[in-house]
C-alpha cells in the first residue's frame, strides 16, 4: 500500500471568535466592579477614551446613533485611497458611492472641551486612602501583652511559634499534625518540653480569655479557671460531662452527678442547671471578635420598580463612566496634524477600538434589560407576594422568551444584581429547580426552603426531619427527607438534636 499526498477542494463554515466578539462575550459577563476596573485600564491604555468630567459632558457621551455614524466614516476613511489636498466634503469613490470626508466631518462635529472637576479638597491634603486605618490581628494582640508579660528569652522563641500556629478561633492547633501540637513546637524551637508547657501556660493567661486553647474543653477550662469554678461543679460537667453537654443530654448528667454524690435527681437538678448556664456564658470561640470579615457591598446592576400595577425595568449606569472620543485627537485629524507626523494609521486604529468597546458595553447593558424583563415577566408572583410565590425558572426559558442562547443568559445572570421590592438578589437566584406539589403543581427550591425556616421558627419542640416531611406535606408539598436535610443544612439549620433546649 503506497501513500500519496492529494489536493483537494472543500467547502466548510467554521465560527471563528474574531477579537472584537471575544471582547463583548468578555464584558458581558463581568460583575459591575470588574468592568469598572475594566474601563480604567481601557482609558489607560487608549489615548482616544475619554471620560466626561462634567455633567454636560456626561450628557453629551457618543449614542448608539452616533456610534454608527462614526464607525461607518471610520470604514469608508480606512477603504479610500488617499484624498487630494483640497477634497470637498462629498466624493465619488471606485464603486461611484458617496464617501464621507472624515476630516471634515470632524470639524464639523461641535466640540466639548474637557473642562477640570472639582474635587471638594485641597490638593495639598493627603489622599482620602491614607486616612483608612487597619483593625489589629489576633497575633498583634497577643504580641503586644506579651512584651507586657514576665517571658524568659527561650519561652519568648517558643510562644512567637504558638501564636503562629493559632487559626481564625484562637485554638493553637497544627494542621496536618496528629499528636500534641506543644511537641512540635518545642522540637522546632529547640527548647525543652518543660519551657515549651510554661511558655503556653502564660499564654492561655492572656486576653481573650481561652485563647492558644488546643480543644475546646481546654479552652472551657482556661475560662473556669480565670472565673474561680474550676474546682465547682462547672469544672467537673467540663472535664467528664462535656460530650453530654454537647448533645443537650442533661438527664445523663444529672444521672452520673446524682450516683457519685448519693443523692437524689431532683435534688442536683437545679445545681447542674446553674452549672450549664455559667458555662453557656463561656466563649467556646475566643477570637471570633478578630476574624475580620470586610463587609462587601453591592451596587445592584439593575433596578425594577413598580409603577402602578406594572413593573418598570431601570438599568443602573449611575457610577459607570460614558466614555466618548478625545477631542484632542478628533483636532489632530481634522487639522491634518495626524498626516503630517505620521499618526494617522494609529488614531484609527485606537478610534475603531474605542468605538467597538463604546457598543460592546451599550450592547452590554441592553441584554441585561432584556434578560431582567424576562425574569419580571416570569417571576411577577413574586414580586407581588414575596419568595414563597417564586415559581420554578430554567435558563431555556428565558433564553426561548428573549431569543438569545442559554450561554448568553447564563453570563448576563451571572455576578449580576437587581433590586426589586422584595429586596436585593442574584439574578441568577431566580433560576430554580423544580419540586412537585401534589395536585400536579410545582414550587421553587427556594421557596421550600423558605417554608422550612418558617416552620422552624415557630416550633415550640424541634421537629425532626421527617416532621418537617409530614409538615410540608399538609401544605401540598411533596419532598423526601434527605432533600429536607440537604435544604436545612444550605440554610443553617441545625439537626433537632442540637436545637433543643436544655433546660
Amino acid at each position: 500500500m503506497s501513500l500519496e499526498l492529494k489536493q483537494h477542494l472543500r467547502m466548510s463554515q467554521q465560527l471563528v471568535m474574531t477579537p472584537q466578539l471575544q471582547q463583548a462575550i468578555k464584558l458581558l459577563q463581568l460583575s459591575r466592579l470588574e468592568l469598572e476596573s475594566l474601563i480604567r485600564e481601557e482609558i489607560e491604555q487608549n489615548p482616544l477614551l475619554e471620560e466626561p468630567t462634567s455633567t454636560i459632558d456626561q450628557d453629551r457621551a457618543e449614542s448608539a446613533e452616533e456610534l454608527t455614524s462614526i464607525e461607518r466614516f471610520v470604514e469608508q476613511e480606512r477603504a479610500a485611497p488617499e484624498p487630494p489636498e483640497n477634497r470637498s466634503e462629498e466624493v465619488k469613490g471606485a464603486d461611484g458611492q458617496n464617501e464621507i470626508d472624515w476630516e471634515n466631518y470632524l470639524n464639523s462635529y461641535q466640540l466639548t472641551p474637557t473642562t477640570a472637576s472639582n474635587k471638594g479638597m485641597s490638593e495639598d491634603l493627603p489622599p482620602f486612602e491614607a486616612n483608612l486605618t487597619r483593625e489589629e490581628t489576633l497575633f498583634e494582640h497577643l504580641v503586644a501583652q506579651m512584651r507586657l508579660a514576665d517571658f524568659a528569652e527561650e519561652e519568648e522563641t517558643v510562644a512567637l511559634l504558638i501564636l503562629g500556629n493559632l487559626d481564625d478561633f484562637g485554638y493553637f492547633r497544627i494542621e496536618d499534625f496528629e499528636g500534641d501540637p506543644l511537641i512540635a513546637v518545642a522540637a522546632e524551637a529547640g527548647a525543652s518540653l518543660a519551657v515549651a508547657a510554661s511558655a503556653l501556660g502564660k499564654l492561655q493567661k492572656l486576653e481573650p480569655l481561652g485563647v492558644c486553647a488546643r480543644d475546646l474543653q481546654e479552652c472551657l477550662l482556661i475560662q473556669a479557671r480565670a472565673w474561680g469554678e474550676e474546682g465547682t461543679l462547672v469544672g467537673v460537667i467540663i472535664r467528664r460531662f462535656l460530650k453530654a453537654l454537647e448533645s443537650k443530654n442533661l438527664e445523663a448528667i444529672v444521672k452520673e452527678w446524682a450516683k457519685e454524690t448519693k443523692a437524689e435527681k431532683d435534688d442536683v437538678r437545679e445545681d447542674v442547671i446553674e452549672a450549664v448556664k455559667t458555662i453557656a456564658e463561656m466563649d467556646p470561640r475566643p477570637a471570633r471578635h478578630f476574624v475580620s470579615e470586610e463587609a462587601q457591598y453591592i451596587t445592584p446592576d439593575v433596578y425594577v420598580h413598580k409603577v402602578g400595577d406594572e413593573y418598570m425595568v431601570v438599568v443602573n449606569d449611575d457610577g459607570l463612566s460614558k466614555l466618548r472620543i478625545s477631542h484632542h485627537y478628533r483636532d489632530a485629524l481634522r487639522n491634518g496634524d495626524a498626516k503630517a507626523n505620521g499618526s494617522k494609521e494609529f488614531i484609527q486604529e485606537k478610534l475603531r477600538s474605542a468605538l467597538w468597546l463604546i457598543r460592546s458595553i451599550h450592547q452590554r447593558q441592553r441584554t441585561i434589560h432584556k434578560v431582567t424583563e424576562s425574569i419580571v415577566k416570569f417571576q411577577r408572583d413574586f414580586l407581588d407576594h414575596g419568595v414563597s410565590q417564586l415559581k420554578p425558572l430554567i435558563l431555556k426559558d428565558v433564553a426561548e422568551d428573549i431569543q438569545m442562547h442559554e450561554s448568553t443568559v447564563s453570563r448576563v445572570t451571572t455576578n449580576k444584581y437587581v433590586h426589586t421590592p422584595q429586596g436585593i438578589f442574584e439574578l441568577k437566584w431566580f433560576f430554580n429547580s423544580a419540586i412537585a406539589k401534589s395536585g400536579g403543581d410545582e414550587v421553587a427550591s427556594e421557596a421550600v426552603k423558605a417554608a422550612i425556616k418558617r416552620i422552624v421558627a415557630s416550633e415550640t419542640t424541634p421537629h425532626s426531619d421527617q416532621k418537617l416531611v409530614e409538615l410540608l406535606r399538609l401544605e401540598k408539598i411533596v419532598i423526601a427527607r434527605r432533600t429536607v436535610a440537604k435544604y436545612r443544612e444550605e440554610i443553617g439549620i441545625l439537626p433537632s438534636s442540637k436545637r433543643r433546649k436544655i433546660y
